[in-house]
């Protein structure tokens, strides 16, 4: 059931069920895996009717009735021509610099005849060759922003029902994941409540791969992902979402305009594709060379593989996922009154790299303790329901429902199980959530992981819309985990261990 205690958007959302509603009279449900109490995809009525509840799409591939670009074309940066010197700084992999430089790794090993490309030293210096540009990009939009983040129409969606009336290698699948033995239709679900990915989408992207939603066979790399380090379906699904991901929101902030594929060949992008359609020419850039690369991101590729398991994907386009008039509800720094913590991590990947730097770290007193066990609290940041408990990250819907798709969202990561606030509690600004911890994810020492979702996409804390947590607004400086936070006159910056200059409390 819908609460009655909800936010404008879902006033909105609930205003659009009653139009559907009242507008027509379905057969009996079809779809198990679109649940009867919430949305259905829309549509829109060629000559600008009234929006109506829909089957699959009908409409010629190309014509969304719903655009997902109203903005103007981006201003994307362009490519280098010629080649240029990089000096190794400490932490520097070949990996890292190529993709810092949009580049194959195979190319700078090349342009330096490096004879163990393992083994770089700080202070070494390399020549970067330019891509090797080939034509542009395809400007055909494959999907939907919204039908790639977390949002709002995915909450019609059952991912179990779904699998299982496909009948495919997946419904039959199951694996171990820290412990537990679980479904392939819980793995793809945690995934995507982890990434904040569109399960639809990564449905359709494990079924154009290896056909596992419809049929398919065993296989240690069902994405075609090809590194033992990824291997089985949970982490090649995780490698998949981090990679959709990364394309969306370096174009989100114009921070990419080319693809670089495999076999060399250097894509300028389009500049007048959506977000949601760069996050998969990304992702395939990684995996296809150029001709199977073209194919892929066009008509007869994913968005044929979506169309058939899904329908006609614009029409669950939500526009505009972030309204331009978005601003951030009042929220209160993560811990209890008087206690002194630390600002341990500027603006980083809300969940893994591939996402916006949507999220900050703090690290609770003493300090410096690695991985032990803290009796220090993190408290809610606002007013807002518990809808995820487990494996070290809480949830909280900031709207008054159940719903992590739609409206404000925080992330509190790194949760202790030990007295962690359950799923279905409704919490005050102020109130108990848990324990820091390292638990969940990958950390080297016990601190609280905090990152902001509208309507399932990771906010920036290093944008237009920075963190602003009792006064305390956040911004980067260009780098991962680096940056500062201002309140007037007072500024604290970002360092890992507990500093003089970082430490921060209510």
């Amino acid at each position: 059931m819908l609460s009655i205690n909800m936010s404008r958007n879902k006033l909105f959302l609930l205003a659009i069920i009653i139009i559907f509603l009242s507008a027509c009279t379905r057969s009996p449900h079809s779809a198990p895996w679109l649940t009867d109490s919430t949305l259905e995809p829309l549509s829109t009525l060629e000559d600008g009717g009234t929006p109506h509840p829909s089957g699959p799409g009908t409409r010629a591939p190309g014509q969304p009735a719903l655009s997902p670009t109203p903005d103007p074309p981006h201003n994307l940066p362009g490519g280098r021509m010629g080649s240029q010197t990089y000096t190794i700084q400490s932490g520097d992999t070949l990996f890292s610099i190529a993709q810092q430089f949009d580049i194959l790794p195979e190319l700078i090993i090349e342009a330096n005849q490096l004879q163990n490309p393992d083994q770089l030293s700080p202070g070494q210096t390399l020549i970067i060759p330019p891509p090797n540009f080939g034509e542009i990009g395809p400007s055909f939009k494959v999907i939907p922003d919204s039908e790639l983040v977390y949002g709002p129409y995915s909450v019609t969606f059952d991912v179990k029902a779904f699998v299982d009336s496909q009948g495919g290698y997946l419904a039959s699948y199951t694996e171990e994941v820290d412990g537990e033995t679980i479904s392939g239709a819980a793995v793809l679900q945690r995934v995507a409540d982890d990434y904040s990915s569109n399960p639809r989408l990564l449905l359709a992207v494990l079924e154009y791969q290896s056909g596992w939603v419809t049929g398919g066979s065993a296989s240690e790399y069902p994405i075609g992902y090809q590194d033992a380090r990824y291997a089985k379906l949970y982490r090649q699904l995780a490698w998949a979402a981090n990679n959709l991901n990364r394309g969306y929101y370096l174009w989100r902030v114009n921070g990419i305009g080319s693809w670089q594929l495999p076999d060399g060949v250097s894509v300028p992008a389009s500049d007048t594709i959506n977000a949601g359609t760069a996050g998969v020419q990304h992702f395939f850039s990684n995996l296809l060379p150029h001709a199977q690369w073209q194919t892929a991101v066009t008509e007869q590729g994913l968005f044929n593989t979506y169309q058939n398991l899904f329908g006609y994907p614009f029409d669950y386009a939500f526009e505009p996922i972030l309204p331009g008039d978005l601003s951030q509800p009042t929220l209160q720094l993560p811990f209890e009154d008087g206690v002194v913590w630390a600002y341990t991590g500027g603006p980083h990947g809300g969940w893994d790299s591939g996402s916006a730097w949507g999220a900050l770290d703090f690290a609770p007193p003493p300090g410096n303790l690695g991985c032990g066990q803290s009796n220090e609290w993190v408290v809610a940041s606002a007013d807002g329901m518990i809808v995820r408990s487990d494996h070290g990250a809480v949830v909280q819907s900031l709207d008054g429902d159940d719903y992590v798709q739609t409206g404000w969202s925080l992330l509190y990561m790194h949760i202790e199980s030990r007295e962690r606030v359950s799923v279905g509690t409704y919490l005050t600004a102020g109130e108990r959530i848990g324990h820091p911890s390292c638990e969940g994810g990958i950390s080297s020492g016990t601190h609280l992981h905090l990152a902001r979702r509208y309507n399932g996409e990771w906010i920036p804390a290093d944008q237009d819309l920075p963190f602003n947590l009792d006064g305390w607004i956040s911004s980067g400086s260009g780098a991962a985990y680096q940056g500062s936070l201002q309140k007037g006159s007072q500024v604290i910056r970002a360092d890992e261990r507990r500093k003089d200059y970082n430490l921060i409390e209510r």
